[in-house]
C-alpha cells in the first residue's frame, strides 16, 4: 500500500503542477488589467490612492495564504512559527528583492535615455505620503516586539494607522491630464470614455484584474507549491520564500512592466512601497484576529498571538531591512549602491539562514551610517518636508474648493 499511496500523493502533485499551464497566463492577465486600472484611475483620484486599491487587489492571493496558517496555528501551536514566517518573508522579499530589481530595471532599460551611467530613480513630491506612511507602523511594530506578542487590541491599531494613511492619500489631488499621453492605450481609453462609462470602465479594468485574480490565485498557488514540493523544498523555505513569492507575483509583474518604461519607475518603487504598508499594517492584524477566532473555535478561549525567541528575531530582523528601506528613500532617491546593497544582504540571509542575526547587525549599522551622515550634512531630509508640503498643499486646495 505504500508504495501505491506515495503513487498516488506524485500523480495528485504532478497534476497540481501541470495545472500552471493556465494558471500562470490567467494571473499574467490579470496583472496587466488592474495595473492599466491604476493608470487609468490616478488621473481621477491621487496616484497613491490608486496604487493602494491596486496593492489591495495584487495581494489577495497573499492574505489568503496566511489566514489559513494563522487559523492552522490557532489550531495547533506548533505551526505559529509559519505564520510570522510567511509574514516576515513577504515583506523581505518585496523589499529585498523586490526593490533592488525595479532598480535594475529601470538602469537597464533607461541607459539609453540619460548621460549617466548609473542613474537613480527620483521620487515625486506626492511619493513622501507613501515613505513617510511607513514611519508609524514601524513605529508600534517595537512596542509589539518588546511585550512578545501581538493582539486583538494591536490589530485595531494597525488598522487605524492604515485608515490614517487612506486619509492622507485621499486628500491629495489626481495627477494632471496632460501626463495621460504617457499612460497605456488602455487605460487612455478607459479615462476618455464620457460620462459614468468613465468609471465604469475604470471600474471594469480593476474589477475584471480582481475578479481573475481570485479565481486563479489558488490555483496559481497550489501548482506553484507542487512544482516546489516535487523538487524537495522543505516547508519553512515553502511558507517564507516560495508562496510569498508566488502570491506577490502580481505586483512584481505591473512594477517591473513600470519599471521598462523608465519614467514610471518611481510609480513602480511606489507600487512596492504601498504594499509594505499594507503588509505592516493589515496583513499583520489579519494574523492575531485569524488566530485568536481559530483558538476561541478549537480550545473554547480567545488567545493573543505570542512570539518565541526565534519569531522576535524574525521580526526585528524584518523591522531593521524595512527601517533602512525609508531611510534610504527619505532623500527621495533611490540609486544603484542602495539597490545592490539591497539585495546583496536579502541573498545572504536567503541563502545562509543561520547569518540573520549578523544581517541584522548589518541593517542597523548601515542606518546608523545614514542618520550620522544625514545629520553632518545638515540638510533637511525631502521625505518630511515634501510630506508636509503636500498636506498643506492638498488642505488649502480642499478649503478653497
Amino acid at each position: 500500500m505504500r508504495p501505491l499511496k506515495l503513487l498516488l500523493i506524485l500523480s495528485q502533485a504532478g497534476a497540481s503542477a501541470l495545472s500552471a499551464f493556465w494558471t500562470f497566463p490567467s494571473i499574467l492577465l490579470s496583472a496587466f488589467l488592474v495595473a492599466w486600472g491604476a493608470e487609468a484611475a490616478q488621473f481621477l483620484i491621487s496616484q497613491g490612492l490608486a496604487l493602494a486599491l491596486l496593492a489591495w487587489l495584487q495581494t489577495l492571493p497573499e492574505f489568503a495564504v496566511e489566514a489559513v496558517i494563522a487559523w492552522e496555528a490557532g489550531r495547533d501551536a506548533e505551526r505559529a512559527h509559519l505564520a510570522i514566517a510567511n509574514l516576515t518573508g513577504a515583506i523581505r522579499l518585496l523589499l529585498g528583492l523586490g526593490w533592488p530589481m525595479i532598480y535594475f530595471v529601470f538602469a537597464f532599460f533607461g541607459r539609453s535615455r540619460t548621460t549617466e551611467r548609473l542613474p537613480s530613480i527620483k521620487l515625486d513630491k506626492e511619493h513622501a505620503v507613501e515613505v513617510i506612511g511607513l514611519i508609524p507602523p514601524l513605529l508600534y511594530f517595537i512596542v509589539i516586539v518588546l511585550k512578545r506578542s501581538i493582539g486583538w487590541v494591536d490589530a485595531v491599531v494597525l488598522l487605524a494607522l492604515y485608515g490614517a494613511y487612506l486619509w492622507v492619500l485621499i486628500l491629495c489631488p489626481p495627477r494632471d491630464v496632460e501626463a495621460l499621453s504617457d499612460a497605456p492605450r488602455i487605460s487612455q481609453w478607459a479615462y476618455r470614455q464620457r460620462a459614468w462609462r468613465q468609471k465604469a470602465a475604470i471600474g471594469a479594468l480593476f474589477g475584471g484584474g480582481g475578479f481573475l485574480l481570485y479565481v486563479t490565485a489558488y490555483p496559481f498557488l497550489e501548482s506553484m507549491l507542487a512544482v516546489a514540493g516535487l523538487l524537495g523544498v522543505s516547508q519553512f523555505v515553502l511558507v517564507q520564500w516560495v508562496a510569498p513569492f508566488l502570491s506577490e507575483f502580481p505586483e512584481k509583474v505591473s512594477a517591473f512592466n513600470w519599471a521598462r518604461r523608465v519614467t514610471h519607475a518611481p510609480m513602480a518603487l511606489m507600487n512596492m512601497v504601498s504594499s509594505n504598508i499594507n503588509q505592516w499594517t493589515v496583513l499583520a492584524a489579519m494574523i492575531p484576529l485569524v488566530y485568536g477566532f481559530s483558538h476561541l473555535h478549537h480550545h473554547g478561549q480567545w488567545a493573543d498571538f505570542a512570539f518565541d525567541v526565534g519569531q522576535r528575531t524574525e521580526i526585528v530582523l524584518t523591522l531593521l531591512q524595512t527601517g533602512l528601506g525609508m531611510l534610504l528613500l527619505a532623500n527621495m532617491e533611490f540609486d544603484w549602491l542602495d539597490a545592490t546593497a539591497l539585495f546583496v544582504l536579502w541573498l545572504v540571509q536567503f541563502l545562509v539562514p543561520p547569518l540573520r542575526e549578523e544581517v541584522a547587525i548589518a541593517y542597523a549599522v548601515w542606518m546608523g551610517i545614514l542618520v550620522v551622515g544625514y545629520a553632518i550634512r545638515g540638510r533637511k531630509l525631502l521625505a518630511p518636508q515634501y510630506f508636509w508640503e503636500t498636506i498643506r498643499s492638498a488642505t488649502d486646495r480642499r478649503m478653497a474648493g
